[in-house]
């Protein structure tokens, strides 16, 4: 009797991802934390890291390793969120949800910030007004004393206008010095996406491509990761639990500085 197709291919897969995993490992490239010229330091030392994301689960979805990978370097980090995530009117829940995520990373409420406003809907077919962007992010990073802040590259990862709207907000700040003194800004890298769903197997491609920073999480930390996504219960369709399962961004983040 033929034996089914599908969980002999889901098990081949998930054993294929533990021998790479134990592979990473035995080489030294879990839980690790690597950069060029020494910018992020060793240790934050009590240093404060913000990172902007556009919706309830970016945080998760795409910078659970750079959060816990600053934690690490015992940064302060915080997390500045530009919507609710309301685009099909479930931005209550979805606040919660954000709020339950966060503390799974190790973000407290009181460091969580969203912003809900009414000429920043969370929809990809609205062009967010970068002057709007700008006056905000200003403010909340002096008034915050940031010292680093971390986002989206140009790409977006996904190519969602309100992610690439966040990096043209910062880049526009940072290009007119207008930034405080000292304050950095990391954009995550955007892959192809045949890398994007490689998960750890990515890493060898990762390894060999210029970056200024990289963040790879252990198993302990991607199970962590994964449970803060879980908290995003109103977005768990069915293909999100396939980018849980093989999203390189649920166990590796590469990063570099404008």
């Amino acid at each position: 009797m033929a034996l089914p197709v599908a969980p002999l291919l889901a098990i081949s897969a998930g054993f294929g991802l533990w021998l790479l995993w134990a592979w990473a490992w035995a080489w030294g490239c879990s839980g690790w934390t690597r950069g060029v010229g020494g910018e992020l330091g060793r240790e934050g030392s009590g240093r404060r890291a913000l990172l902007v994301t556009a919706h309830p689960d970016d945080e998760a979805m795409f910078f659970a390793p750079t959060l816990l990978g600053l934690t690490r370097l015992r940064y302060r980090v915080s997390l500045l969120c530009f919507s609710a995530g309301n685009y099909y009117n479930q931005g209550e829940i979805r606040k919660r949800e954000l709020l339950q995520s966060c503390d799974v990373l190790g973000i407290p409420p009181s460091s969580v910030t969203i912003i809900d406003h009414r000429h920043l809907p969370d929809d990809p077919n609205v062009r967010w007004n970068p002057e709007l962007l700008a006056t905000l992010l200003l403010r909340h990073i002096k008034a915050n004393h940031i010292d680093l802040v971390v986002t989206f590259d140009t790409g977006g990862v996904s190519g969602h206008a309100n992610h690439i709207a966040l990096y043209s907000a910062l880049r526009f700040l940072h290009s007119m010095d207008k930034l405080p003194k000292g304050c950095s800004v990391l954009t995550l890298e955007s892959v192809n996406v045949l890398r994007k769903y490689l998960s750890i197997l990515d890493l060898p491609f990762t390894w060999l491509q210029p970056r200024d920073i990289l963040f790879v999480l252990t198993p302990k930390e991607a199970e962590q990761a994964k449970k803060a996504m879980f908290c995003h219960k109103s977005q768990l369709l069915w293909f999100r639990h396939l980018y849980i399962l093989f999203s390189r961004y649920m166990v590796i983040n590469s990063l570099n500085f404008l």
